[in-house]
């Protein structure tokens, strides 16, 4: 399964599982539940999603190195201030708050469980691959950063 690794953009994995959720959401009613304001509460957790995909774009600008996630051989900096402070793929971690939005709107859990989907994809295809070459280029500083950072909270 190596040939998948950093071949699909981030953005599309979202929007496929999102897909999905609403998929779900109508072919399973049975996983729906009640919750006061899920409206709300999912928009809220969609803003705050988009507030640290944001944070992260605008890290990398600064650092002046690629945001491409398919080309992270192209990399020209290791980011490790603003939000790198706290994970290590904030933007990665902002789509999947935006899906656990996205499925708290829908209000069935079976959406949200989907979510899952994401994640064991990023950590596979993306984030692992990423690492890698990471550590190719920035060696011991990556690996320090590693040790301070966790992977995604």
């Amino acid at each position: 399964m190596h040939w998948l690794e950093l071949k699909v953009p981030p953005p599309i994995v979202g929007l496929a599982v999102a897909g999905l959720m609403w998929v779900l959401a109508r072919a399973v009613p049975g996983a729906g539940f009640e919750l006061p304001a899920h409206r709300t509460i999912g928009v809220l957790f969609a803003v705050a999603g988009a507030c640290i995909d944001l944070a992260g774009l605008v890290s990398f600008r600064r650092a002046r190195t690629t945001i491409n996630p398919l080309k992270p051989q192209a990399s020209s900096a290791l980011v490790s201030s603003g939000i790198y402070r706290y994970t290590r793929n904030p933007m990665y971690l902002g789509m999947l708050a935006i899906l656990i939005g996205w499925g708290i709107w829908l209000a069935n859990a079976a959406a949200i469980a989907s979510c899952a989907l994401f994640v064991a994809w990023i950590n596979r295809f993306q984030i692992g691959p990423e690492e890698r070459v990471l550590s190719r280029l920035f060696g011991e500083a990556f690996a320090d950063y590693t040790k301070r950072v966790r992977r995604w909270l």
